[in-house]
Order: structure tokens, then C-alpha cells, then sequence
């Protein structure tokens, strides 16, 4: 068996209680290097055999898999986040599935949950955004016609923009394009929730400027919208006034 465990936005106790589980009873880990807080390793049971897929291929990781499964161990694939959002994991799946080996997906506590977090900030605000767009900028790896930053920009929703840190001058002539103003508050948030995380308020146009005063080129997201700052809407749920399933509004009485 193969369980897919997101291992959180990075501090090793915002990964999920079933999570934990899974790597405590682990024969086999394979974690990707480059972004999982090594730290979660220490929750691995003694002898559990350890993989770091940093270097590896698909085809690599794969091996180590069907090497596993062929002596009956069982095998978590250790990623960054939630494995659904920049996991690259639909493809490790469709192989498996391919050698009829049996897997299941945990789910994890995503970066751009850690961090607004961090920013103490509320991506859906009432009269501010009602919308969060997850995206990233086209580099070396290229993104789908039709989702471009300047064509997600002109909605004005909330954006959570991540693999783009080292790319922010373009990001914020993309940004600008598409609409939202130079003054338009942002912000870089680097290794949120790491013990070394930084937090960079900023704006739009200064994207680029912060980037470079901080030595941010990786690691890091870029958030951008009025709930950053904004004046909002006082929030209907809590509302005296307003009438819902579980309370009758004043009103109303």
C-alpha cells in the first residue's frame, strides 16, 4: 500500500494527526527533499528505509515503490502542502494504478493557508473578495492558454500566486497589466510557518524592489488583493440582524 501524506506548509506539528500516523508506521519513505521539513522524519519508526526524492526521477521513485510492495511494506510518498496543489502526484498515481498497486491520499495543510496565517489576514473578505486564485507565473515549465497573471488579474480576486519569488519584477508587470494598481497591497511570504519565515508587506509595483532587499528568489508565496489591507464588510453570519438556519435575527423575533 502507498498513502500520499501532505506534509503541511513546512512546521513539522501542522502536519495532520493522520498524517503523523501514516509515517509512524511507515516501512518506506520517500519525501521530497527540496521543500518537506526534514524535521517530520524524526516521527519515522526505527529502520524505517528513508528516500529523497529531490534527485529522483518519476521512474526512480517508482522502483522504490514496486520494490517495496513486492515485500509487503508499506510506503508513504511524503509532499510539501496539500500533494493536490503542485504535487505532481497525479502521475506517480496513474502509475501505480498501472501496476495495480493500491494507494490513498492524505490531505495537508496548504502554504497559502500558512501563509495568511501569518499575515493574520482573511482571503475572502465581505465586500472585498469573495474569490481566491491559486496560480503561478508561466517560467520553464509553461501554464495552459488562458491563465496568464494578466488575464487572472482582471478579476481583482484575492491571489495566492506561488513558484514565482524568483520571477517578481515580470510578476508585477503582469499584475499591473491586468489590472490591479500599482498600489494594490501584496505580500512575500517566505517558508511560512518555518522557524525562519519572514513576512514582507509590499505592494504591487514594490515587488520586485522587496524581493531583492529580503534575498527572496525561492520559497516563498505572493499574495496580492485588498484583503491584505482593505476596508470590508462586517461579515452577515454574525450579523444581530440576520436570520439563518441555527438563529432567528433580530428582525426577525
Amino acid at each position: 500500500m502507498v498513502h500520499f501524506v501532505g506534509a503541511g506548509p513546512g512546521a513539522a506539528d501542522l502536519i495532520t494527526v493522520r498524517g503523523k500516523a501514516l509515517i509512524e508506521n511507515a516501512d518506506v519513505i520517500i519525501y521530497a527533499g527540496s521543500l518537506v521539513n526534514p524535521a517530520l522524519l524524526g516521527y519515522a519508526k526505527q529502520g524505517c528505509e528513508i528516500h529523497n526524492s529531490a534527485s529522483m526521477t518519476l521512474e526512480q521513485v517508482t522502483e522504490v515503490m514496486l520494490a517495496a510492495e513486492a515485500e509487503g511494506k508499506t510506503t508513504v510518498r511524503l509532499h510539501t502542502g496539500d500533494p493536490s496543489v503542485y504535487g505532481a502526484i497525479k502521475e506517480q498515481m496513474d502509475m501505480l494504478q498501472r501496476h495495480g498497486i493500491a494507494f490513498d491520499v492524505c490531505p495537508g495543510v496548504s502554504s497559502m493557508f500558512a501563509a495568511a496565517a501569518a499575515l493574520k489576514a482573511e482571503y475572502t473578505l465581505p465586500g472585498v473578495s469573495q474569490s481566491l486564485i491559486v496560480t503561478r507565473m508561466a517560467g520553464r515549465t509553461a501554464v495552459p492558454e488562458g491563465e496568464s497573471i494578466k488575464s487572472f488579474a482582471s478579476h481583482g480576486a484575492s491571489m495566492a500566486i506561488f513558484l514565482s519569488a524568483g520571477m517578481t519584477k515580470r510578476l508585477s508587470e503582469e499584475l499591473i497589466n491586468g489590472g490591479y494598481g500599482a498600489d494594490t497591497p501584496a505580500a512575500i511570504v517566505y517558508k511560512a510557518s518555518w522557524e525562519d519565515e519572514k513576512v514582507i508587506k509590499t505592494t504591487v509595483g514594490g515587488l520586485a524592489a522587496s524581493a531583492e532587499e529580503h534575498g527572496i528568489t525561492r520559497t516563498a508565496l505572493i499574495l496580492v488583493g485588498g484583503f491584505i489591507s482593505a476596508r470590508y464588510n462586517r461579515s452577515s453570519l454574525y450579523d444581530p440582524d440576520f436570520s439563518h438556519g441555527c438563529r432567528k435575527g433580530g428582525s426577525d423575533i
